[in-house]
């Protein structure tokens, strides 16, 4: 009997062990790493190409105990390995004897009577007959999985004393089965969801009816941060968007201007007959892939395709990324995705011993319906929808709906993030991540800063200390108080402003909010109006500014507004607004004015009404509430402002309309990065003092300010009507990746110009009793500037310089702008 259940015990056990894992590298016979040779298990479809440094890692489930390593123009190796763990092996491929008449191929492939490419054109051919886009409507159940997990964990980092109190975490380190290294889950969030498109009318929907996420349930700005990491994204469109990067899709019609290809393999999968292909970069630094794909031989029809960034790829903070997608077949013919794995690597250094931390996306779809019509008004997006009990589903709804069960390691991160939050040592290491990423830090229903604005200086102020904070019950708060006091130890004065907003209407986002300030500000730091009553620009404190900065107005500003959102993204707006303007350092800068009897006025007092369209498409946000924060600023915005002074209404002093019109769009250029276009027009009808025209903005500090112009003076150019023109195009390294020594270094270029046209009236430039000229870019005024990004990862440097009003005293020609950052 003992005999019998050692026998049961040692099955199981070798069951549960009888899987192969092996990693190593391949050599050429000089001895050099062989990038990119096919790796994999002899008879099946599981395998990876070699990575840069001829290195790679494969497991799996099974007892495959046969290795093959092969690369064209090399004689292939197998290599019968045991049971278990197969490590730091070392292959070397020896050149193979060919007939002299034929060459035997290096790294770079022909274009020329290529198979491959043949193979690839057909599949251009038939991407649009392919999949979903063969039916009129279609419904999908949707499943996604996403986990973060530290990796390379050893016992010198599980014996950190930031960790004492929690070494119970350490319980779940496992090994990842894609790189073979040692990893401790972090973070889960699983989510459902129903997915509705129209090829008819180009519509699709998500309808998301739950979420769990492991210790922090219901967190919108994690889980929108998550969305926004992990966007979703078609093999065979010509690029992907990964991580904000663009990325040549190995099915791209330019792919062969950026891969080379190899016909591999073909064999037959689930009774289809696939070819394989093995694709890899023509050229180091840019944004591609390696790896292989099996692709049908009839329907041209991708069944599975592998995709893994190199490592010499110009993206920051990322290691590796790598991509797998399985296709099931559906009345012999049609391929539909059933199965998408995304695995990111991030870290400091992309060196293979560092830390960092594993992003993992599981995406399964099934239980497709095909042409099933909806009405056009059900793919109208939701404005402002939000079910709390989405993100409250009990265990027995997920045990019941989720498509495949949790593994041991991922049940065991639910109940250790519960755990973790009842550590007061976490607790503190949250708080403090928290308040870096939001700027305020939390004390029970109130949040205090932001913590970032408070020291500034100015040349009216001297050094300034701001306080500040706000009332905070819930990330969805329907309504919210917000207040500061700073002190200017020049002047001797305190500051203040108060604001309070109210969410009336939940559906159409219906807000109601007002408040006042009492406060110094460079007013000629923007041309766009805002209503922002709490709003301060970057030129009012910088620490660090050249040039006079004194030119700084008392403003006393109160306003009331309300807003309604009727459409996703397009919100209308109106506000009543009541200002003093005087100058803050009468000695060096004046407002003043003359009024109709021919009197000098220094304040200006003046009532508004104002009316605004905001729109917004492919915006994201995260909340529900009052206040919503922007996830990126990736998105078009068309801004659209009429503003008509009330004279004499609590003594205003002037009557006039003013139009501003603004449109800002980013432009994917494919292989060669994105355009920034942004431009501004405005004009004011009606006599106005100084306080009142549109000042072309300027940067008098040593930082890049998108909006303004580099080179020029604050109220160097005064208008009442104007035009400007900002390009700003964004390579993304595509010239420094083909130039020796600078691919190796990442850099990406920047090149933009600035325009502005504009003028005063007569009746404006009558009434100025400033004593400042009004200087108008009649002739119209234009920079342009040479920038290096991405330096240290974190740096980027602009070069600007005048390309007209040269000869104005006392500006500058020609400057040099500084950006800090951390991007992908």
């Amino acid at each position: 009997m003992k005999k019998f259940f050692l026998y049961i015990y040692l099955f199981i056990t070798a069951s549960v062990l009888a899987q192969t894992k092996v990693s190593g590298t391949v050599y050429d016979e000089f001895n050099q790493p062989l990038p990119y040779a096919s790796v994999a298990f002899k008879g099946t479809t599981i395998g990876m190409v070699t990575n840069e440094n001829g290195k790679f890692y494969l497991e799996s489930p099974d007892n495959n105990l046969t290795l093959v390593v092969s690369f064209i123009g090399y004689q292939p190796q197998e290599k019968i390995l045991t049971v278990g763990g197969n490590y730091d092996l070392k292959f070397v491929l020896e050149s193979e004897n060919v007939i002299e008449t034929i060459t035997i191929v290096g790294g770079k492939q022909s274009k020329k009577n290529n198979p491959a490419i043949d193979i690839l054109r057909k599949i251009w051919e038939r991407k649009r007959k392919n999949g979903l886009y063969m039916y009129d409507q279609y419904k999908i159940d949707k499943y996604e999985k996403v986990q973060f997990d530290l990796n390379n964990i050893d016992s010198a980092f599980t014996e950190k004393r930031i960790f004492k109190g929690m070494e119970f975490i350490f319980e779940q380190v496992d090994t990842s089965n894609i790189t073979g290294k040692t990893y401790l889950p972090i973070f889960i969030n699983e989510s459902l969801s129903e997915v509705y498109g129209d090829n008819v009318l180009n519509k699709q929907k998500e309808i998301l009816t739950a979420n769990k996420t492991s210790g922090f349930s219901g967190n919108q700005h994690i889980l929108a941060f998550i969305k926004d990491l992990y966007n979703e994204y078609d093999i065979y469109n010509n690029f992907i968007t990964i991580f904000d990067k663009s990325f040549h899709s190995p099915l791209s019609r330019f792919g062969i201007d950026a891969y080379n290809y190899v016909l591999a393999d073909s064999a037959y999968i689930e009774d289809k007959w696939c070819y394989n292909i093995i694709y890899y970069p023509r050229r180091k630094g840019e944004l591609t892939f390696k790896g292989d794909f099996w692709v049908n031989d009839s329907t041209f029809a991708i069944k599975k395709i592998n995709m893994s960034v190199t490592q010499s790829a110009n993206i920051n903070w990322v290691k590796e990324i790598y991509i797998e997608q399985e296709f099931e077949v559906v009345n012999d013919s049609v391929f539909l995705l059933s199965r998408d794995h995304f695995m990111s690597d991030f870290a400091f250094r992309k060196k293979d011993e560092s830390k960092g931390v594993y992003g993992r996306r599981t995406t399964i779809y099934q239980n497709h319906v095909f042409n099933q019509e909806k009405p056009k008004d059900f793919y109208k997006e939701e404005v402002n929808y939000y079910d709390d009990a989405i993100y409250h589903r009990d265990e027995e709804f997920w045990n019941n709906n989720r498509f495949e069960s949790l593994s041991r390691d991922e049940r065991g991160i639910y109940k250790m993030l519960d755990t973790l939050q009842t550590v007061k040592q976490f607790q503190r290491m949250y708080d403090l991540v928290a308040t870096l990423g939001s700027g305020y830090y939390q004390m029970g229903n109130f949040d205090f800063g932001p913590i970032f604005s408070s020291f500034g200086y100015n040349d009216v102020e001297g050094v300034r200390l701001r306080a500040g904070g706000r009332t905070y019950f819930g990330q969805n708060d329907l309504w919210r108080l917000e207040g500061y006091t700073a002190y200017g130890f020049k002047d001797n004065k305190f500051k203040y402003g108060i604001s309070g907003k109210w969410l009336i209407d939940t559906k159409n986002r219906l807000i109601i909010s007002g408040g006042n300030r009492r406060d110094i500000e460079q007013i000629g730091a923007s041309l766009t109006t805002t209503n922002d009553v709490l709003g301060r620009s970057f030129a009012s404190s910088a620490i660090f500014a050249s040039g006079d900065n004194s030119k700084l107005t008392n403003v006393n500003l109160s306003n009331l507004m309300l807003e309604i959102e009727p459409v996703k993204n397009l919100i209308f707006k109106t506000a009543f607004s009541y200002r003093t303007l005087e100058s803050a350092s009468p000695s060096t800068f004046s407002l003043d004015y003359y009024d109709k009897d021919g009197n000098v006025q220094s304040q200006v007092t003046q009532s508004e009404i104002n009316f605004m369209v905001d729109y917004t498409p492919g915006i994201k946000t995260v909340g529900y509430g009052v206040e919503r924060s922007i996830v990126d600023n990736n998105y078009a915005r068309i801004y659209l402002s009429y503003s008509q002074g009330l004279k004499g209404v609590f003594d205003s002093d002037f009557n006039y309309e003013k139009l501003q019109f603004y449109y800002k769009q980013p432009i994917m250029i494919g292989l060669f990065g994105r355009l920034f276009v942004t431009t501004e027009v405005g004009k004011t009808f009606g006599e106005i003092p100084l306080g009142l025209m549109s000042v072309v903005p300027g940067n008098q500090s040593y930082f890049l300010i998108p909006s303004n112009f580099n080179l020029l003076n604050y109220y160097e150019f005064i208008t009442d009507e104007y035009a400007t023109l900002q390009l700003e195009h964004h390579f993304n390294g595509k010239l420094f990746s083909r130039i020796p020594y600078f691919r190796d270094l990442n850099l990406r270029e920047i090149v933009g110009v600035k325009a502005a046209v504009g003028n005063v009236s007569d009746e404006n430039r009558a009434i100025n009793a400033s004593g400042m000229t009004y200087l108008a870019p009649t002739k119209p005024y234009w920079e342009y500037n040479v920038g290096v990004g991405n330096i240290f990862k974190v740096m980027r440097i602009d070069f600007a310089w005048r390309g007209s009003y040269r000869d104005t005293p006392d500006v500058n020609k020609w400057g040099v702008k500084v950006e800090f950052g951390f991007y992908f």
